[in-house]
């Protein structure tokens, strides 16, 4: 006669031995092709796809070299490394508006929507030592993050991080601008009120 814990073995057993069963072999050896063998699958009759356009090789993206990081070595660059035109700064603007604006605010005054959610303000972008700061300061605080403000390397390419720094120049300008600064002509268009 058999005991209850017999039974309680076999009552065990019985779904194991049946999802054993249902594992195939096929499972384990999976159809695969190799890079540059032929296959029968792609009309083309290559079993490797081409590259989409602007694929980055993992060994050609240096991270250590400055476009990246902002610094040349240990010192932080201090020059765009490339022309600072229009375009650029437009880029910056609608990246910034993206990417900045909800903690540092339109202008750069640290007052952004979440800041009056509740979050800890982060400090005006024209404060005079983030005006002295080299351009690669910027990039690097976007690329590597600085105090509770988290890295934004995966989500903002480079250039669009060279971009957001001659923006945040732009808004740090605009903060301290006088009426000297401007062209005649620009001059001419401010009278004084009466």
């Amino acid at each position: 006669m058999k005991t209850a814990g017999t039974w309680l073995v076999l009552a065990w057993s019985l779904p194991v031995f049946l999802i054993g069963l249902g594992c195939r072999r096929d499972m384990f050896n999976q159809p695969k092709s190799n890079p540059l063998q032929e296959s029968a699958f792609f009309p083309d009759g290559a079993a490797s796809r081409p590259l989409p356009p602007h694929t980055v090789s993992r060994d050609d993206w240096d991270q250590e070299s400055s476009f990246y990081t902002g610094r040349q070595g240990t010192n932080l660059i201090t020059t765009f490394p490339f022309p600072v035109t229009r375009a650029v700064l437009d880029r910056g603007r609608e990246r910034y508006d993206i990417y900045c604006a909800p903690c540092h605010g339109q202008t750069g005054d640290g007052k952004g929507i979440v800041v009056l959610r509740g979050l800890s303000a982060p400090p005006p972008l024209d404060l005079d030592r983030l005006r002295a700061s080299p351009a690669g300061h910027f990039v690097e605080v976007i690329t590597r993050g600085y105090g509770v403000m988290f890295p934004q390397s995966s989500q903002v390419a480079p250039a669009d991080r060279w971009a957001i720094a001659a923006y945040i120049r732009a808004l740090q300008l605009s903060q301290h601008g006088t009426l000297p600064d401007l062209s005649a002509a620009e001059q001419a268009k401010f009278k004084p009120r009466p």
